[in-house]
């Protein structure tokens, strides 16, 4: 007779790792190629080498990156708890004016004036800096700008909205409202943020020279580990408790608050950091690109973030970042080679998504997975 094993105590079970060994192989060798191997083909191969990586791609893919980041971000907002935001945008542009207000400082006597104040404001014929300009010459408070101003926003915009338990379309409008507000806002000369041109012409950052290969392969690579950092934060985010809960406020709403759960604070919480994300993937935009408008608080920006998300696979984590580098690399290459047919592009992939591939991208590749934190249950 074969004897039966007692079940073990709740306190002595262990807990799955929320990240496999597959997992942690592909984060290996994401960290190898962003650290060693694309340095090592732009900066130590030589030019004419077939193995040399241009700086233009080092460019585009550090520009991908940051819309992988703001991607993840609508993830865990849309896929994980079902709130379809437009106006991440936002977001994501005062990030990365936060970033472009130290840049601009940074020019100092460069400028065109050769002036302290930004050019802009001598052409504008400002005799001082604004009062929301005073700490703009401090690196690391602007960093924390970066952080405090788009979660203190999605704050407030969050808590009204969902204490009035607004959702849905209604939800989806009115983000898209106030990304067109602050558009609006923005635009004016008299705000103090570079009107319709914006920001650009950038010298240096933390007084180094900013169009250097040496540092530009250095907000490449920061770029590509903030990615991962985000990445492993959603997976821990989506597989404890709370982001079972999220989960379950997107399934049924009304059931968690009946189990004894207020929503309201979860998906406050889930709200900000998402706004938070973004705000860092701006203010990593802006010095690669090179420049930061109010163009990038459009609605139609707003929508592409949620276009990657869906393209690459909602409630997956990996399928916003693959939707982000498909749609952008295509977008690079039918801007240049046929213009006037991205959008009829756009349009019909996101189309033929909702019809054929629910799952996105990552749904053709990827066995779905009761236990994996990754898919949605």
């Amino acid at each position: 007779m074969s004897a039966v094993l007692p079940t073990p105590p709740l306190a002595t079970r262990t807990r799955p790792s929320f990240i496999g060994p597959k997992t942690w192989s592909g984060l290996f060798a994401a960290v190898v190629t962003l650290t060693v191997l694309v340095p090592v083909l732009n900066l130590a191969v030589q030019p004419g080498s077939a193995f040399h990586l241009p700086d233009y791609y080092v460019s585009l893919i550090g520009k991908i990156m940051c819309y992988a980041i703001a991607a993840l971000a609508m993830d865990l907002i849309w896929g994980y708890t079902g709130i379809l935001s437009l106006g991440h945008g936002v977001f994501f542009a005062l990030g990365g004016y936060g970033m472009g207000m130290y840049l601009m400082r940074q020019i100092g006597r460069d400028g065109n004036y050769r002036s302290e104040l930004p050019d802009f404001m001598v052409f504008l014929d400002w005799k001082e800096l604004p009062w929301h300009w005073a700490l703009s010459d401090s690196f690391m408070a602007q960093m924390l700008l970066v952080v405090l101003v788009p979660g203190l926003l999605a704050f407030v915009f969050g808590y009204f909205a969902f204490r009035s338990r607004i959702k849905g379309v209604y939800f989806s409008i009115i983000t898209q409202a106030m990304t067109f507000a602050a558009m609006l806002l923005f635009f004016r000369n008299e705000t103090g943020f570079g009107g319709n041109n914006g920001f650009t012409d950038f010298k240096r950052i933390l007084d180094i020279p900013i169009a250097t290969p040496t540092t530009r392969m250095a907000l490449f690579v920061v770029t590509g580990l903030t990615l991962i950092g985000c990445y492993l934060l959603a997976r821990w985010i989506v597989g404890s408790k709370y982001g079972r809960v999220l989960q379950a406020i997107r399934d049924a709403e009304s059931r968690v608050m009946f189990s004894g759960y207020d929503p309201l604070w979860y998906k406050l919480s889930i709200w900000v950091i998402s706004a938070v994300m973004c705000g860092v993937a701006g203010a990593l935009y802006v010095p690669q690109v090179g420049i930061i408008n109010p163009s990038e608080m459009s609605p139609a920006a707003s929508i592409e973030i949620a276009i990657w998300a869906a393209v690459g696979g909602r409630a997956t984590l990996i399928g916003p970042i693959v939707g982000a580098f498909f749609v952008n690399g295509a977008k690079s290459w039918f801007t240049v080679a046929f213009p006037e047919f991205w959008l009829y592009f756009l349009g019909a992939l996101f189309i033929a998504v909702t019809l054929f591939l629910p799952q996105g991208i990552v749904g053709l590749f990827k066995g779905r997975k009761k236990n994996d934190p990754e898919v949605r249950p």
